[in-house]
């Protein structure tokens, strides 16, 4: 098992001199190199010394377990790297630290009384031990950290959606969907580790060894994943173009918002910027002219629509178009979808649906028995 957990610790330093190279980095690349480094002093040391420092070093052992108060920080700091738009981590985000500093504060200061320090052991936590109450207080927040995370993350991946359908047309790239499922994981994995542990204290089955190995295999596959989608991971939010217009900062009248509105519908019409699949609020505040804060709020308040959808409702048409007109009858559905901007067919099915009502070969089916 050792060998598993050096291999993986080799793997976390290797991916965070990868992402060293990167150019451009970006915050989250920064903070995910951080992370690769923590991991993989966390699990090599774990590999080298665990059943040492649990047989022998009792008090250094907890300070180990405590190490995993940081992991839950960590995802925080690079989900919100990647899901707001921000250059550097703030003062304020040193707070999710605290807990793990308060613990290890807690635990040197026992280490200075031999009588306080026999009480904090974490194979002693049972009805015929009773440990210090502010100990159990700091377990059950370890326990508690990577549930209370995993529900912080979702919160991010909702702002992230909103994000989406307004500077989007697509999600390829952008819907973190590989976090997502990582995340996931890590929230299943940790709540069945920590079950374990508890069984474990609670009917003294397996023994803390082989609680922490899983948790440390876990670990370790999770080092793998989150270092090579990392590597690949891209900006989420990308530096836009600032353009300066007469409207720019002021507050348009409803004939000078509709102008613009009309003048958006006839740029759309005539430029068929919408087959571009990687279309987004900037560039088309760039070909319109318009900042992106003016073109969000024209898409919204005068077409009622976010811009994914304000974007994808003319791809809808075009299909359609395509459908209709006998010159593209030999095109296949997704054919004729990707030549309109869509750029996966599960998009293009999920989003002619909601837009229409029906699926894209009902659709066609329709067409087709009308002119029989």
């Amino acid at each position: 098992m050792e060998i598993i957990f050096l291999i993986a610790a080799f793997n976390a330093l290797f991916f965070s001199v990868l992402l060293a190279q990167k150019k451009p980095k970006a915050l989250h690349d920064r903070v995910l190199i951080i992370w690769l480094i923590y991991l993989g002093f966390y699990v090599g040391v774990y590999g080298l010394y665990s059943h040492e420092l649990f047989t022998l070093f009792h008090l250094l052992s907890i300070s180990l377990l405590s190490c995993l108060m940081l992991l839950g920080p960590f995802l925080y700091f690079y989900l919100s790297a990647l899901v707001i738009d921000k250059k550097r981590m703030r003062a304020k985000d040193s707070v999710h630290l605290l807990p793990f500093l308060a613990f290890n504060l807690y635990i040197l200061l026992a280490s200075f009384s031999p009588d306080w320090s026999k009480k904090l052991n974490i194979e002693k936590i049972g009805a015929e031990f009773h440990p210090p109450f502010l100990f159990l207080f700091f377990l059950i927040m370890t326990a508690l950290s990577g549930t209370a995370y995993f529900l912080v993350s979702i919160r991010l991946f909702k702002k992230l959606d909103i994000h989406i359908f307004n500077h989007y047309s697509n999600y390829k790239g952008v819907d973190l969907g590989w976090i997502r499922k990582l995340v996931l994981i890590f929230g299943i994995v940790w709540t069945a580790l920590i079950s374990v542990t508890v069984i474990h204290h609670v009917f003294h089955l397996f023994s803390m060894v082989f609680c922490t190995d899983g948790l440390f295999l876990s670990l370790s596959v999770f080092i793998l994943l989150i270092g090579f989608f990392g590597l690949k991971q891209k900006i989420v939010y990308p530096r836009e173009v600032t353009i300066q217009t007469k409207y720019a900062g002021s507050r348009l009248s409803n004939p000078e918002a509709s102008l613009l509105a009309e003048n958006l519908k006839k740029h759309m019409e005539g430029s068929l910027t919408y087959l571009n699949p990687d279309l987004t609020l900037a560039q088309l505040a760039e070909e319109s002219g318009l900042s992106s804060h003016l073109l969000s709020q024209i898409i919204n308040e005068k077409f009622q629509l976010n811009f994914f959808d304000f974007v994808n409702h003319y791809r809808v048409e075009a299909f359609k178009q395509r459908v209709n007109n006998p010159e593209f009858s030999a095109y296949s559905l997704l054919g004729n979808a990707l030549d309109c901007g869509f750029n996966s067919k599960s998009a293009f099915n999920r989003i002619f649906k909601k837009e229409t009502g029906v699926t894209p070969s009902h659709y066609k089916e329709q067409k087709i028995g009308l002119t029989l």
